[in-house]
């Protein structure tokens, strides 16, 4: 292949990658989706893209190191503190439920698609993964009750290491008997290698980089470099001791560097984060490119029986199981049942396996990924369509999202926060200060500790039932950078702000336009800094509500000019935002949230009539 051929190959990758992933931001759809189509129309369908061609003996190790990373960065998620407070149904499915999924997906391989069972544990362990790149986005078109959303969203979380973890031993299994000509106790002693030396170079290696982070021996800006450094460093190494304990490797490496005390792995996280949305696009579009539809056309109809089975026996004995003694009604039960999309971790694991199974002499290990993928393809799709209609059809899916999200966790958003919560308002507070984020959870207020516009929120921030956007953060560049990010969430008249004192003295040219910014919080001029200087001087935040003796003129003219309304609940109990000027008038029995200022000390104005006498 020419220079040319494989510059227009790269760029042709890059630019469908880039389309496909911003489709699927726009449409808010998983972007695996788009990332298949796009490999299948460039692949089997048009002949444009040969990845073999295109990459020649690099692309296998491309897409081991691709899948390496894919998987350190999944196993940084997985903390150990966590375990308890996600509460006793999740536990059940990654675990009870796991183990039944895989059971019913490896009988259903083996009978119906006459798989050896090596090839079908195998298989079931690769498909019983979901993950938040798939579960997130359809839960925001879905928009089911918290309930439900919670359980989803955390069981991808967790699901997502532990399922790539149990399939690199299974793989670990398969292999190292094949390589001592399947005898037992030859085959387990190298199983037992591959995993001891998995766990032991993982364990070392994310222990000495753990030390690296703790002590500060690199600068901030090569942490990055190193931690990628690091890891294929360990992949490799541990290939070369015993074969295929790679993986293994650095699954655990991510583990422990998550679970270690005193070290910060954020940046790495957000980075490998950043780096694995790069490596998936491209990887996706390679791994469709090679699919071999004639053999799974071959295998007949068959695969639609297992994907039958999947769908509709698999994941409902899953979730009975898991949910049984609960206080989950039978509709939450059934959309639970419901969805269960597969997506990246299956894909891209798949496609490693498949390649050593088949040099290995495994008759059928190439139709593990084509299979994979149709598994993956069919859930996305079928449950895409229908879990919505079916949510309201069950009656468990949220009205008009009427939550609010605030960024920010500071003394102005608690005050706001509490006042919300108290009017049966979900809200969510994020911020990036701990000490602000620890004083919200003191209040007893839901909280998101991290930057909201980073990639960790796509995945893990849950914007279920929230349908409005405070910005109350004192950066008003957080502030503007925020409500442009989550445009789409929150529409134009659902983002409000707080401005920072100093943007009235700006220019328009030094200030963001106001198709970024949010629309200015309170039904008078009110910034940040006199909002944060009144509740210091003991002004509170206060709730009132109207009724026919007392109504929106005796409320004004009671508090006069020290109240400033900020939200109001009308008796549908609906909120709405006070903004400049003021679109309602309260009316009786609608409730008021206003910041009161404190009167000002009998004293204090004694002094100030004795000044003015002299």
């Amino acid at each position: 292949m020419s220079e040319h051929h494989i510059l227009l190959g790269l760029g042709g990758i890059g630019a469908a990658a880039l389309f496909c992933q911003w489709l699927a931001w726009r449409l808010r759809l998983p972007a695996i989706l788009f990332l298949l189509l796009a490999g299948i129309i460039a692949g089997p369908a048009t002949g444009l893209l040969d990845p073999q061609a295109l990459f020649g003996p690099l692309l296998f190790p491309l897409i081991s190191l691709s899948v390496a990373l894919i998987l350190f960065e999944g196993s940084l998620t997985l903390h150990f503190s966590e375990w308890r407070e996600i509460g006793r149904v999740v536990q059940r499915m990654v675990t009870i439920g796991a183990l039944l999924t895989w059971a019913v997906i490896t009988l259903a391989t083996h009978w119906l698609l006459d798989f050896s069972w090596d090839l079908a544990l195998l298989f079931g362990t690769l498909t019983l993964v979901t993950g938040p790149t798939v579960i997130v986005p359809m839960l925001r078109v879905v928009r089911p009750k918290p309930s439900i959303a919670n359980i989803l969203r955390w069981e991808g979380i967790v699901i997502d290491p532990i399922g790539a973890l149990l399939a690199v031993v299974v793989f670990s299994l398969i292999v190292s008997r094949d390589g001592q000509g399947g005898g037992l106790s030859a085959g387990l002693a190298t199983f037992a290698a591959v995993i001891a030396c998995g766990v032991v170079l993982g364990a070392i290696g994310g222990w000495l980089f753990g030390q690296v982070l703790r002590r500060h021996w690199l600068p901030e800006y090569l942490q990055n470099l190193a931690a990628l450094a690091a890891v294929l460093g360990v992949f490799i190494a541990a290939n070369l001791l015993v074969n295929e304990s790679g993986l293994l490797a650095v699954t655990v490496m991510g583990m422990c560097l998550a679970n270690m005390r005193a070290v910060d792995v954020r940046q790495i996280l957000h980075f490998k984060e950043n780096l694995s949305v790069l490596l998936i696009s491209g990887l996706f579009i390679l791994l469709a490119a090679r699919l071999d539809f004639n053999a799974l056309l071959a295998m007949g109809p068959a695969t639609l029986l297992l994907l039958a089975v999947i769908q509709f026996v698999a994941r409902p004995l899953c979730v009975a199981v898991s949910t049984a003694g609960s206080s989950l009604s039978w509709r939450e039960r059934a959309l639970l049942a419901w969805i269960a999309p597969r997506g990246i971790v299956a894909a891209a694991v798949s496609a490693v396996f498949a390649l050593r199974l088949h040099e290995a002499g495994h008759d059928r290990a190439h139709l593990l990924v084509p299979l994979t993928f149709l598994v993956i393809i069919g859930t996305v799709v079928l449950q895409s369509a229908t879990a919505r209609p079916l949510a309201r059809l069950l009656k468990v899916a949220e009205p008009a999202p009427s939550g609010f999200l605030i960024i920010g966790a500071n003394p102005v958003a608690r005050e706001l926060g509490k006042a919300l919560q108290n009017l049966g308002n979900r809200v969510l507070l994020t911020d990036s200060s701990w000490e602000n984020v620890r004083a919200a959870r003191m209040d007893n207020l839901p909280t998101y500790f991290g930057n909201p516009t980073s990639q960790h929120a796509e995945a893990h921030l849950d914007l279920v039932g929230l349908g409005h956007l405070l910005a109350l953060s004192p950066s008003s560049e957080l502030n503007a950078l925020a409500c442009m990010h989550l445009r789409h969430e929150f529409g134009r008249q659902r983002r409000f702000t707080l401005p920072a004192g100093h943007e009235s003295r700006r220019s328009d040219k030094h200030r963001a336009s106001d198709t970024v910014r949010g629309r200015p919080l309170g039904g008078a001029p009110l910034s940040y800094p006199q909002f944060a200087s009144y509740l210091a001087k003991g002004a509170d935040v206060r709730t009132t509500t109207l009724t026919a003796a007392f109504g929106w003129e005796e409320y004004q003219a009671l508090h006069g000019n020290r109240a400033t309304l900020l939200l109001a609940r009308d008796p549908r109990g609906w909120v709405h935002v006070a903004t400049q000027p003021l679109d309602f008038t309260p009316e009786k029995d609608w409730t008021l949230v206003s910041l009161i200022e404190a009167e000002a000390p009998l004293a204090a104005s004694a002094d100030q009539a004795l000044a003015h006498s002299h």
